[in-house]
């Protein structure tokens, strides 16, 4: 009899943790079929697409710091939303030319797609939430050169779809207008120092998400792929510029669904945008 009480007990625990993880769950990955579908019916009908990338960062930083930081930030942001779920995070966006090897495609390791297959993933992926009643669909870039498809996927989709009451929301401030340069300008750091890449702002946030993905030893100012001075970054540094994302990207949002939705022409495709853009 103790036994079986033990077992029942045990079994009664696991079902009441579960559904309590499941409640409280917003990566879409970590949830059924069947929870996604009630957390639509109660409401949560905004759903995040985080893009990041495989880029080098450096002697210093592993390839996809780009997504372990976006994995985090689109969490949190969708917790503060309150009703919003997130979808796996799209690993593979456009890093240069990979025939040339131009741009970060110059490293071993990168991994690059043309803007417009990027383009085309990131559509289907929409049309898919669409599809399962998401009304407000946002994607969230971690990487710049994933912005000006991502700019062109939520411009076509959105007028397409203005008179279903859905809107497709680049979060640009996310990205470009966080206040994290300004913030450690103030802190007393130079353009230079924090870089354009793999420098301060990038080393500080990827120590704060995942700190084994620094290698400490290996931080060195403007060398291997590197512009800016890592050596200058900070796990705390990197919680507050954090903070500045997931605070610019939740004040977007809510900003934009308060917003009315304006129809009118896709001006032919997210292609035909594309092609315009690249070519003028």
């Amino acid at each position: 009899m103790t036994g079986l009480r033990t077992f029942l007990a045990g079994l009664l625990f696991s079902v009441v943790s579960s559904a309590t993880l499941a409640a409280g769950e917003v990566r879409l990955e970590n949830m059924t079929w069947l929870e996604v579908r009630a957390a639509l019916a109660a409401g949560k009908t905004t759903i995040i697409i985080p893009t990041g990338g495989v880029e080098q960062h450096g002697a210093h930083m592993v390839l996809g710091k780009h997504n372990f930081i976006v994995a985090e930030t689109s969490r949190r942001i969708a917790e503060k939303l309150g009703d919003a779920l997130v979808a796996p995070v799209l690993a593979y966006v456009p890093e240069g030319d990979i025939a040339k090897r131009e741009g970060h495609m110059a490293y071993p390791g990168t991994i690059s797609v043309t803007p417009e297959a990027f383009a085309m993933v990131l559509q289907s992926a929409a049309e898919s939430f669409h599809a399962h009643g998401f009304k407000t669909i946002v994607l969230l870039a971690d990487h710049g050169q994933s912005v000006p498809a991502q700019q062109a996927v939520a411009k076509v989709l959105s007028r397409q779809w203005a008179s279903e009451g859905v809107r497709v929301i680049n979060a640009e401030n996310y990205y470009a207008k966080s206040g994290g340069l300004e913030w450690l300008n103030a802190e007393g750091e130079t353009e230079t120092q924090i870089g354009l890449h793999a420098g301060i702002r990038d080393t500080s946030e990827l120590m704060a998400v995942f700190p084994s993905g620094i290698r400490m030893d290996k931080r060195v100012a403007d060398k291997d792929g590197v512009n800016g001075d890592p050596s200058r970054a900070t796990a705390e540094r990197g919680q507050k510029l954090i903070e500045l994302k997931i605070d610019a990207a939740v004040k977007e949002i809510e900003l934009a669904r308060k917003a009315p939705i304006s129809a009118g022409s896709d001006q032919g495709g997210i292609l035909q945008w594309l092609w315009r853009w690249i070519f003028g």
